[in-house]
This record gives C-alpha cells, sequence and structure tokens, in this order.
C-alpha cells in the first residue's frame, strides 16, 4: 500500500503549544478538516468495579504499584465518564468538536478476556448508549479497541501480548465491537501507540504490567527488556492484521467503514551533519516508527533492526506477512515531541535491552541547549516542525 491510499489521516494539535494561536481559526485548516478529542476507558470511564466490568492490567498495576503512578491515583473512578458521558458529550458539543474517540474497555465487553467467557450485556449496552448520545449530536465517534487495558485474566492465564495465543482472543474481541456498533461506528482504530504499550510495559516497566529486565535498575515487576519488548511488538502487529483481515472481509462492504491504527513517533534530530550521525537518526526512527510502520507497509520489520537484533525479533511467516501488508485503510499519527540523536557503539556490559540496540544515544540537550522550549510535562520539549519533518519522511520513503 503506498501514500495515494491514505485517504484519511488524523492529526491531534494541541493549541497551546503553537505560539500566535490566537490567529488560528477553522478558517486556518482545510474544508473537511475533522476536529476532535480523544480519552482511553481506563482514564476516563471510572466504574470499575460495575456494569459487569472484571479488572485489567491497569486495576492492577495502578493498585498494588501505587508509587508508580505520579499521584499515586487509580482509574476506579477517574472523571466518572461511565455515569457522566452525556454531560461530555454536551461540552463537546458546546465547543463545536466533529469527533470523539475513545476507546473500548476489551474487560467491559469480555470479562475474562475471552468469547467463551460470555459476552458482557451491560457494557454493550454503555457503549451503545455513548455511540447513539454521540451521534445525536453531530459528532462521529472514531473507536479505538485498544488502549492497554489488557484483561488481567489474560495477562494471569498465558502472559496477554507475550503469547501468541493473544492474535485470537484480540480477533474474537474485535468482532464482538463489530458486530455490535459497526452499523454507527465508521472509524476503527485496532491499537493506540503500540511502541508506548511496548516501551512503557516491557522496556522500561513505568507502564503496566510494569516488565523490564532486573539488570536495568528501573523496580520492575520481572521481565526481560532484551526479548520482550519484540514479542509484543510482533503479537501487537498480528492481532491488528487479524483483526483488519476480518473486518474487510465480514463486515465492511456493508457497513462502510474504515479501519487502521494509531502511530506515535518522535522526530529524531541528527546532532551534526556528519554521516554516521544521521544514521544513528535513521535508526532511532526505525526503532520507533519503522518497528510497526514498516511491517503494515511491506509486510517485514526495518532492514537495521533485522540486522542489529538477529534472532531475538521474530520473523513473520509468508501468510502472516501477506496479511500485515496494506492492512489499513487510514493512519493515525501521534506526535508530541522531538529529540536529539547521537551515534552510540554497542555497549560493552554484556547485556542486551531495547534501551541500546539502536546504538543511538537520545537527549533533549545538546551541547546543554534543549531542542525547545520545556513544556509543562518533563519530557515534552515544544518542537513544532518536527510534525512536519516526520510527515515529509513518511511521504518521502513511499511506503
Amino acid at each position: 500500500m503506498g501514500i495515494k491510499r491514505w485517504h484519511l489521516v488524523l492529526v491531534w494539535i494541541l493549541f497551546g503549544w503553537v505560539s500566535g494561536v490566537c490567529s488560528l481559526s477553522r478558517a486556518s485548516f482545510p474544508v473537511g478538516f475533522i476536529f476532535g478529542t480523544a480519552s482511553s476507558s481506563y482514564q476516563y470511564e471510572g466504574a470499575a468495579k460495575e456494569g459487569g466490568r472484571d479488572p485489567s492490567i491497569w486495576d492492577t498495576f495502578s493498585h498494588e504499584y501505587p508509587d508508580k503512578i505520579a499521584d499515586g491515583s487509580n482509574g476506579d473512578v477517574a472523571i466518572d465518564s461511565y455515569h457522566r458521558y452525556k454531560e461530555d458529550i454536551g461540552i463537546m458539543k458546546e465547543m463545536g468538536l466533529d469527533a470523539y474517540r475513545f476507546s473500548i474497555s476489551w474487560s467491559r465487553i469480555l470479562p475474562n478476556g475471552k468469547l467463551s467467557g460470555g459476552v458482557n450485556n451491560e457494557g454493550i449496552n454503555y457503549y451503545n448508549n455513548l455511540i447513539n448520545e454521540l451521534l445525536v449530536n453531530g459528532i462521529q465517534p472514531f473507536v479505538t479497541l485498544f488502549h492497554w487495558d489488557l484483561p488481567q485474566a489474560l495477562e494471569d492465564e498465558y502472559g496477554g501480548f507475550l503469547s501468541p495465543r493473544i492474535v485470537d482472543d484480540f480477533r474474537d474481541y474485535a468482532e464482538v465491537c463489530f458486530k455490535e456498533f459497526g452499523d454507527r461506528v465508521k472509524h476503527w482504530i485496532t491499537l493506540n501507540e503500540p511502541w508506548s504499550y511496548t516501551y512503557g510495559g516491557y522496556v522500561a516497566g513505568f507502564l503496566a504490567p510494569g516488565r523490564c529486565s532486573d539488570w536495568q535498575n528501573l523496580n520492575c515487576t520481572g521481565g526481560d527488556s532484551a526479548v520482550e519488548p519484540y514479542l509484543v511488538a510482533h503479537h501487537l502487529l498480528l492481532a491488528h492484521a487479524v483483526s483488519v483481515k476480518l473486518y474487510r472481509q465480514k463486515y465492511q462492504a456493508s457497513q462502510e467503514g474504515v479501519i487502521g491504527m494509531t502511530l506515535v513517533s518522535y522526530w529524531f534530530v541528527p546532532v551534526s551533519n556528519a554521516k554516521h550521525q544521521q544514521n544513528a537518526a535513521s535508526r532511532a526512527l526505525d526503532f520507533m516508527f519503522g518497528w510497526f510502520m514498516k511491517p503494515i507497509t511491506i509486510g517485514n520489520y526495518p532492514h537495521t533492526m533485522q540486522s542489529l537484533l538477529g534472532n531475538r525479533l521474530p520473523k513473520f511467516n509468508k501468510m502472516q506477512s501477506k496479511i500485515l501488508k496494506g492492512s489499513f485503510d487510514f493512519l493515525g499519527l501521534n506526535y508530541y515531541t522531538a529529540i536529539y540523536a547521537a551515534y552510540a557503539s554497542k555497549p560493552n556490559v554484556g547485556k542486551s535491552s531495547y534501551l541500546t540496540d539502536a546504538r543511538t544515544s537520545l537527549s533533549s540537550y545538546h551541547n546543554g541547549i534543549p531542542i525547545g522550549p520545556m513544556t509543562g510535562t518533563k519530557w515534552i520539549y515544544m518542537y513544532p516542525r518536527g510534525i512536519r519533518d516526520l510527515l515529509l519522511y513518511t511521504k518521502e520513503k513511499g511506503w
């Protein structure tokens, strides 16, 4: 699939970051540009123990390791959107928004994560009411199937996305959603930021399920940052691919919707024009953006990853490669910041980790100067041109 077939790209803009923001209006954007807001189920819904919902890995993570949450809070109540969704939608309408991107809680639909455990009708009713309320108010629903809140039952049974068994269970969950909501939902997003889920959950351990190598001293709950991230990403991609295949074969023609994935990437700026520094920035892009982008466009991982990782990188068979290639009608791309990239030699410690696999050193500073003004979030530095550079890079690659 080439760039020409990307007939919809969502760009979420944080206007407060842009200087001269007061001069912006809808007239500044093309006709048909969609303005929306977004949420994720665990952050917004609350009602963690209501409506037949069973725990997700985020319930477990936030309750058992509150020290890993900035303010020690959890999603038991959150902003109580489960009970106050009409009020929330009223605010969206007042703001003049066109769309609302929300995620469905897997364990609210399938409490134990599996179709064999039964479908929770209370969960179905909640999302039906939410979708209908959006449409009545002229707001398009954009639905994310997985925003990181894996049912805890699947984590306990076989390790969640560490196991290939997750692929079939995700497809079954996706089909329930297509069947129940697809007559009104015309935009489906299989995964939100699979890189973030993989990195935060299996490399650095600051997101659920909080796994990483002990030797990294990041206070994780077990794990292997040299192997697990690549297994998890592999199974995320396959879960995406089989769900897209199912939707296209069984539902798309009658429901007339589109399906894609939302990726995330920083823009990486080489610390100099030297070739080895430019190559370092390119590798950083491959290990963040290309890791997920290339499989869904060309059916395989970037050559740099294959070369540097060897047998630690799982392989797609011919059938898997075939269903991955072109498995999106649109691409969502989240951009937050840019970061400096510099060449780094192979570490001598004798221990591998995704953190060092790209042989690139990353920093928000170069020669003591930040890449852009700091925001209220410690890791985000304002670098507006980065999203343009990232889009141009993607276009020039011709994926």
